[in-house]
């Protein structure tokens, strides 16, 4: 089957791929566009096998609020360039929405979306972190997107008790910044514990702290960990004089997510 000109600028632009490669799926195909656009896509998908060495720390965070549910999805991409595309943010876009209507595994419906982009931006493009939480009966949900060269990188979801919407916008904002690790102190696996202890230890001996002293000093040191790493005993960031656990009063933090770029 023959075709025109004009077949290859239709293939071409419904794939982004070059116009030789259009021309030679066509003559592959018999010039059926079709059958061109999953020679294609099979080729593209063949070509981003070889870039998967490649660092793709770049992309985008979408985050969405529906009612009682929020979503976060995240693209991963190699260059800011393509990660302020429009065609890959929208794509975020979409992913965070159908999280959040469907749930996490509903990403799996844009699975040839996310192909055709790879063969479009040429670029190796893969999902990062899902996140989906569907706020209880009278809970809130709140959300905070830092958004830097027009696109999200930093998006955090907080579902609280007891809480105003201005509240739990508060509190996602320093977590945000804050970046907590857990929630809680009898969050924090066993092993982490006892690695940071293990190495406060040597630390503190190799301070020179009289032996008897070192449990005690450590012990002391592992609190300081704590409001590293627990959301709840965190100084607040917009003041530092008191903690999250302070600043919330009565409310209660019942889940917290936050997904980043890099």
């Amino acid at each position: 089957m023959s075709f025109t000109a004009q077949d290859v600028k239709t293939l071409r632009e419904s794939t982004g791929a070059g116009m030789m490669d259009c021309k030679k799926a066509l003559e592959a195909n018999n010039g059926s566009i079709e059958d061109a656009k999953q020679w294609l896509r099979e080729k593209g998908l063949a070509a981003s096998a070889k870039r998967d060495d490649r660092e793709n720390t770049q992309g985008v965070v979408a985050l969405v609020v529906k009612g009682n549910v929020g979503a976060i999805a995240k693209l991963k991409c190699e260059t800011d360039f393509v990660a302020g595309s429009d065609a890959f943010k929208a794509e975020a876009e979409t992913l965070a929405n159908l999280v959040a209507d469907k749930g996490v595994d509903a990403v799996a419906e844009r699975a040839a979306q996310l192909d055709d982009l790879k063969i479009t931006l040429k670029e190796k493009i893969e999902l990062g972190e899902v996140v989906r939480i569907e706020a209880a009966a009278g809970n809130i949900i709140d959300s905070y997107l830092h958004v830097q060269g027009g696109r999200g990188v930093n998006g955090v979801l907080v579902e609280m008790a007891g809480a105003t919407t201005e509240l739990a916008h508060d509190v996602a904002v320093h977590i945000g910044f804050a970046r907590p690790r857990y929630l809680a102190r009898e969050d924090v696996p066993a092993d982490v514990l006892d690695k940071e202890r293990a190495t406060l230890e040597v630390i503190t001996r190799n301070e020179g702290k009289p032996e008897a002293a070192i449990p005690k000093i450590v012990e002391g040191r592992i609190g300081g960990f704590y409001k590293d790493v627990c959301l709840l005993e965190q100084p607040y960031a917009k003041d530092d004089k008191q903690s999250v656990t302070q600043f919330i009063g009565s409310a209660k933090i019942v889940s917290y997510a936050q997904v980043e770029i890099g």
